[in-house]
């Protein structure tokens, strides 16, 4: 980045390969169980599952992949975990079933692509992904998505891959009612999403959320996850980034692109903007959670204003980690 005329300007990455930058974050939910209640055995399967899904991806971005493969190939790791409230583990609705939410986008051409409320996709990631590529939409949600996945031959499961008894306690304990509930892990919040952020060696950013929403949501209720610019945003001149949190919070803050936007309208750092939307823009919004970021240059930001975030990261110098609590 230059300054011309008091104005920050960017210009594109050089092209060609450069192996020393590529980088990528993930995040399995924001808010965690309190430390005295995760268990040994507890902590070291989040901690495998994290794990995973970082060299799955960072495998892509090692042989020459795009960050749009890698941050794909990475939350469809999370998404097959029962651990987090995505794909498999997903929290269940009012109704007793499960309405499943994914977006992606390209940093290199603002290409993307969301699904909202899908059921029976065992990796709705994907299924976003082929609407940015083999539709005109960017979003589209309900039956219609299902009837899009049937036409794209994605991947089905039935209703069973996705029971899990503690996800189905959770729903009892509100079923009937009218609360709803942020994926409560031992009466900690726990803001259940996944989500994945990569920048490759070409110098092309991507960013890549999923989740299942909220135990007990009525009417169909859509969170920030599959909403561009809400919960994921990538753009190559800035950075790619993935939220988690109060979804109607992050919404009305515009949370994703106002990272990118106070990097490329006030000339910010990563680090500085992610700090200004999580910890002054979203607070008074009572947007309890945090988000995962990488700038073009392979800066790693990994930030939240709760009690924790499942998440890990691995730079260009392949050292994988993985974290819980602050």
């Amino acid at each position: 980045m230059s300054v011309v005329n008091g104005r920050p300007t960017f210009t594109n990455p050089e092209p060609g390969i450069d192996m020393n930058k590529i980088a990528l974050a993930i995040h399995g939910g924001a808010g965690t169980i309190a430390s005295e209640l995760m268990t040994p055995a507890r902590e070291k399967a989040y901690r495998e599952a994290l794990d995973l899904a970082l060299r799955r991806g960072h495998a892509v971005l090692e042989k020459g992949g795009a960050a749009l493969d890698a941050v794909e190939t990475a939350v469809r790791a999370l998404e097959d975990s029962p651990l987090f409230n995505a794909g498999r583990g997903s929290v269940f609705n009012a109704d007793g079933q499960h309405e499943m939410d994914a977006s992606l986008m390209s940093g290199s051409d603002l290409r993307a692509g969301a699904v909202a409320g899908v059921q029976n996709v065992k990796n709705p990631i994907s299924l976003a992904r082929r609407v940015m590529e083999n539709s005109s939409h960017v979003l589209i949600s309900g039956n219609g998505a299902f009837e899009f996945a049937h036409q794209q031959k994605v991947e089905l499961e039935d209703d069973q891959y996705f029971f899990d008894d503690f996800r189905y306690q959770q729903w009892k304990e509100v079923a009937g009612s009218d609360r709803i509930q942020l994926d409560h892990s031992d009466k900690e919040k726990k803001f259940g999403t996944v989500g994945a952020v990569a920048l490759d060696a070409s110098g092309h950013l991507a960013a890549a959320t999923s989740t299942g929403g909220m135990t007990n949501k009525k009417w169909q209720r859509v969170g920030d996850s599959p909403i561009i610019g809400a919960g994921t945003y990538a753009n190559d001149e800035t950075c790619a980034i993935s939220c988690t949190g109060h979804g109607e919070s992050f919404i009305r803050a515009v949370a994703a692109h106002d990272v990118h936007a106070l990097m490329a309208y006030k000339g910010l750092s990563l680090a500085e903007a992610v700090r200004v939307v999580v910890h002054e823009k979203l607070p008074p919004l009572d947007g309890d959670g945090g988000l995962i970021a990488i700038d073009r240059d392979g800066n790693i930001v990994l930030d939240f204003n709760c009690s924790g975030m499942y998440r890990g990261q691995v730079a260009a110098d392949g050292v994988f980690h993985t974290a819980i609590f602050r």
